[in-house]
């Protein structure tokens, strides 16, 4: 499996916490693993919003959407490192790349199984994913060896005091906000993403009010497509770009339960909220409860609210 992201609670460099047991953990330790949280959080959060968008339109969950993450990453890769772009230019191009693979991915592979059983449609995209990974293994260029990404906040360090937090973590959890941002005005005020949420509310009023639905459909793949990209781009620099990266999703995924999946702001709320839980139980608790943390917490949640933080319940007459 993928060592993506390698966040732990003492990393190497600008991270690494200066006490050595957890009892020895100063609150400026607590407030860098916080940091580190919400970085690797908003993370989580661009996945989740990704698995969010494609749900609320045609109630599909697609477990491809980490494999799309490391073909963006992939693409800025060849970009930057092989043909010399600029940063820049190669995440707008990896956006843009990914967004009509998303759009073509949902006209050639999806839209022909509308109406399937859930289960033939949930396999079928982690058949995708299979494919994903095993097609990026066989590029010459890529291969299963781990390749590194230099940007433009490489080995750059913003100083607070004594608490020294690296640039790289701060992308993150910036593009992590003005993608959110751009989200909402995207979704508040124009005319396509008023058209994206009527779809995803009501397909047969949306119709009959003149809205292109399956066009709006394959819209909004290209779009969950072109998050997982850019969280792609942004995650890189940290964990290394590989094949494996996509396992990313299998923590995505609960954060989208946990905020209530279908919910954008709890996509965001849960991915940050997973991302901070692991890294402080990665400094305060024994060994193993890093990985399995999150998953107690998401049970103690959905145990009292099972449509999660955000969701609504949702009631059925029979």
């Amino acid at each position: 499996m993928a060592r993506a992201p390698t966040y732990s609670s003492r990393p190497p460099g600008p991270w690494g916490a200066r006490g050595g047991d957890a009892g020895e953990a100063t609150l400026l330790d607590f407030i860098q693993l916080t940091v580190n949280g919400i970085a690797v959080g908003c993370v989580y959060a661009l996945v989740a919003l990704g698995f969010v968008l494609i749900y609320k339109a045609t109630e599909i969950v697609n477990f491809a959407q980490g494999d799309l993450l490391m073909l963006g990453a992939f693409i800025a890769f060849s970009l930057i490192a092989l043909f010399g772009w600029p940063y820049w230019a190669a995440l707008l191009v990896s956006v843009a790349a990914l967004a009509v693979f998303g759009v073509m991915l949902d006209r050639v592979v999806f839209r022909p199984i509308i109406g399937q059983p859930q289960f033939a449609v949930v396999m079928l995209t982690i058949g995708v994913g299979f494919v994903i990974r095993s097609g990026a293994s066989m590029v010459p260029a890529w291969g299963t060896e781990t390749h590194g990404l230099d940007t433009p906040f490489t080995n750059r360090v913003v100083r607070l005091g004594e608490l020294v937090i690296a640039y790289e973590y701060l992308a993150v959890i910036a593009g992590t906000a003005v993608l959110c941002l751009a989200l909402y005005a995207f979704f508040r005020f124009t005319k396509l993403g008023v058209a994206m949420q009527a779809s995803s509310q009501n397909q047969l009023a949306a119709y009959y009010m003149g809205i292109p639905v399956k066009t709006v459909f394959s819209l909004i793949w290209g779009l969950s497509a072109g998050v997982a990209a850019a969280a792609g781009v942004l995650l890189a620099p940290i964990s290394l770009v590989d094949v494996n990266m996509g396992f990313i999703g299998l923590k995505a995924f609960p954060a989208a339960v946990l905020g209530g999946f279908g919910s954008i702001p709890g996509a965001v709320v849960g991915g940050v909220i997973i991302g901070v839980i692991e890294q402080l139980a990665a400094a305060y608790l024994p060994e193993g409860f890093k990985d399995v943390a999150a998953y107690l917490v998401l049970l103690a949640v959905l145990v009292v609210r099972p449509e999660g933080i955000f969701g609504e319940a949702v009631r059925k007459r029979v």
